[in-house]
């Protein structure tokens, strides 16, 4: 049993990327399977598979590299927020990733959506990770 399952997450695609899996297998929940959606509909993964079994399920993660190079989609995923030390941020204050070409994944009231998104709905909340 883990204390912080966002964390685990990160570090399982994290520690993919570096290994250069094509695949990676990580339990599933529901804010897990919506940071996986932001990421395949921002780019950063290439498919991706929610399967049911006994207990809560797994995601199936395709992971995206450059075809002549070899080199990840994902430069760089960290955690902001973490159990120990929370942070939240108002629409105005939402963080800007490398001057927007990265992104940061929110929870916000309205479900999780990223930091462009929060600003377009003027909604603020927990910042999750940061993505580029």
């Amino acid at each position: 049993m883990y204390t912080d399952p966002i964390a685990d997450y990160l570090t399982r695609i994290r520690n993919a990327n570096m290994a250069r899996l094509k695949t990676v297998e990580i339990p599933a929940s529901n804010t897990k399977k919506a940071i996986t959606a932001i990421l395949f509909d921002q780019g950063y993964i290439a498919n991706y598979k929610f399967e049911e079994d006994d207990k809560q399920g797994v995601i199936k993660i395709a992971l995206k590299y450059n075809q002549s190079t070899k080199v990840p989609a994902i430069t760089k995923i960290e955690r902001a927020s973490r159990p120990g030390l929370r942070k939240y941020s108002g629409a105005a204050e939402m963080p800007r990733v490398l001057n927007g070409l990265g992104i940061a994944i929110v929870s916000t009231s309205r479900g999780v959506i990223t930091d462009k998104e929060a600003r377009k709905e003027n909604v603020g909340g927990e910042v999750l990770c940061y993505v580029y």
